[in-house]
């Protein structure tokens, strides 16, 4: 009898010290999450929004491929390069949007620049704004995560842009924003006419009654 009470003693006091200690760790986890939690930074962009609207967006590759498009006159895009030719006002305005929402994720220092792709850059990207500025960035190599490239900004600072924002103008390069112009349509089917017979002369017969054998 009293090697069983001690048992019991003893899971009674295993069960009490599991429960003291569950609740006490559920209790402790969300401070110290808090604790880990850095306060969120301000979100940055690689162009200003004070400086306007872009007006311009020209991107080289260092293969040599280039795609230009400006606005003109008329507030409408027109395609300079890889040819002068109309530019498709939807895609257009997309670019132009994309070039407001690059975000900058961080910042690098001390580190080669021919290890980030910017010795000799992957792209170059130049806008010119309502404002009259033109900002100009070279574009890298994508980070080891791939969540981002390696630009630096005309200030020489070497900072990284979010991916996406920047797959999407440089997609630019391989499929520039032309105007699709309407496919003629299909001529229609006219009625086939029967070809007139051929004749072939017979033989001819002269005033003298005399046959003469066709030619």
């Amino acid at each position: 009898m009293r090697r069983s009470t001690i048992i019991f003693l003893l899971l009674f006091l295993v069960m009490a010290g599991a429960y003291f200690f569950l609740n006490n760790r559920n209790k402790a986890e969300p401070a110290d999450i808090a604790l880990t939690l850095e306060p969120g930074s301000e979100v940055t962009y690689l162009f200003n929004a004070s400086e306007g609207v872009p007006t311009s967006i020209r991107i080289e590759s260092k293969a040599g491929e280039v795609v230009e498009a400006a606005r003109g006159a008329d507030n409408a895009w027109a395609l300079i390069l890889p040819v002068e030719a109309s530019a498709d006002q939807g895609m257009s305005e997309a670019a132009a949007s994309q070039v407001t929402t690059m975000r900058i994720l961080d910042h690098v220092s001390n580190v080669d620049l021919e290890i980030l792709g910017l010795k000799v850059p992957e792209y170059t990207l130049t806008v010119k704004f309502t404002s009259g500025v033109e900002r100009k960035a070279d574009i890298g190599v994508i980070t080891p995560t791939e969540t981002g490239y390696y630009v630096r900004t005309a200030d020489g600072e070497i900072v990284i842009v979010s991916r996406d924002s920047l797959d999407a103008l440089l997609g630019m390069l391989t499929n520039p924003p032309y105007l699709e112009t309407p496919t003629p349509s299909p001529i229609p089917s006219t009625a086939t006419q029967s070809p007139v017979p051929s004749t072939t002369p017979g033989p001819v017969t002269p005033a003298n009654g005399t046959t003469t054998p066709p030619p």
